[in-house]
């Protein structure tokens, strides 16, 4: 049995996903049982999975990024379209439920791995918590980018003791193509996406404010989720960078005063709250006698992002080009 966890983050500096020992060929499968260090827990998966279920989005592209439909029973809670270089993949693998499915319906598919972006999916109160597909034996394995770091519980849209880092969405890349034998998938993804980040625009001295859903009281992305990563790799500076919370709920007021250059506005595909549709963004922004008066209103200065690009996985990259784009068109700002 061989151990992994911290040491990731050094093997992907310095020689990738690779760990001496591995294999394409799933029929010998040298070094399983593989046990891997997982948020404060141990995973033990006694052979590359061929059933697994992906409980989240985030989760579930990663897994088509590495060339895995055909292993793949099913997925589950969606917020937005597939990546469209994912699409055909994606309509391989059985869509289980478009929000949480029930563990009844996860247990149907009869998989030999789960896999979640979230502990609120992959824990109490969501499909449900790892003891208990620990006690059914069916491995599992929640995001780092959902546990490292944390000053309250996962999924909870609380504070961070540090900044989320791309290294987490790396690490988690690497881990998964570890545990499903293919780690040359995994330095390949790994090292697409480290080039697409060297690669976007910096604009330096541009202050941003993220939007992310509910009109009444916004959820504005704090100092230390996936907006700090796209914020640090665009040069921007978000405006509620003095709070730790992920995303704070916040005023207008707050938002107006600190007067944001542009701004960035989630389109959610979801349809649950006022403010998860841009329409209803817009709409609200240039409509309200408090925001009316910020520049990035008055100039139509808006960034669109998809949801999941605000959430620590590799479409968070998605969301560093989109950003770093609509800066580079608008100019150096203040």
């Amino acid at each position: 049995m061989r151990s992994l966890g911290a040491l990731f983050a050094l093997s992907i500096a310095l020689t990738g996903c690779a760990v001496p020992g591995d294999t394409e060929d799933r029929a010998a499968a040298p070094g399983f049982p593989l046990t891997i260090e997982n948020c404060g827990r141990s995973v033990t998966v006694a052979a590359p999975p061929q059933r697994a279920v992906a409980l989240n989005q985030g989760s579930t592209e990663i897994l088509l990024s590495l060339g895995l439909a055909d292993r793949m029973v099913g997925t589950a809670t969606w917020t937005d379209p597939v990546r469209a270089d994912l699409a055909d993949a994606a309509a391989r693998v059985p869509r289980l439920a478009v929000n949480k499915p029930s563990l009844e319906v996860v247990l149907g598919a009869e998989p030999d791995f789960v896999s979640a972006s979230f502990g609120g999916t992959l824990g109490t109160g969501g499909v449900a918590d790892r003891d208990k597909f620990d006690q059914l034996g069916v491995p599992n394995y929640l995001s780092p980018t959902d546990c490292e770091g944390r000053t309250s519980s996962v999924n909870s849209d609380g504070g961070r003791s540090e900044p989320l880092r791309i290294d987490a969405v790396y690490t988690e890349i690497c881990e998964l193509a570890a545990i499903f034998a293919v780690p040359e998938r995994g330095e390949a993804l790994v090292a697409a996406l480290q080039a697409r980040m060297a690669a976007a625009t910096k604009t330096a001295g541009v202050s941003l404010a993220f939007w992310f859903s509910d009109i009444r009281t916004p959820y504005m992305a704090g100092c230390c989720g996936s907006s700090g990563i796209i914020a640090g790799a665009t040069g921007a500076r978000n405006v509620f960078a003095d709070t730790t919370d992920e995303w704070p709920q916040v005023s207008w007021e707050s938002v107006t005063d600190r007067d944001p250059y542009a701004l960035v506005l989630a389109d959610l595909s979801r349809r649950t709250i006022d403010g998860d549709a841009l329409d209803s963004k817009i709409a609200f922004l240039e409509s309200h006698p408090v925001t009316q008066r910020m520049a990035a209103v008055r100039e139509k200065r808006y960034v669109v992002v998809a949801g999941a690009d605000l959430n620590p996985s590799l479409r968070t990259v998605d969301g560093v080009e989109k950003v770093a784009a609509a800066l580079a068109q608008w100019g150096p700002g203040r």
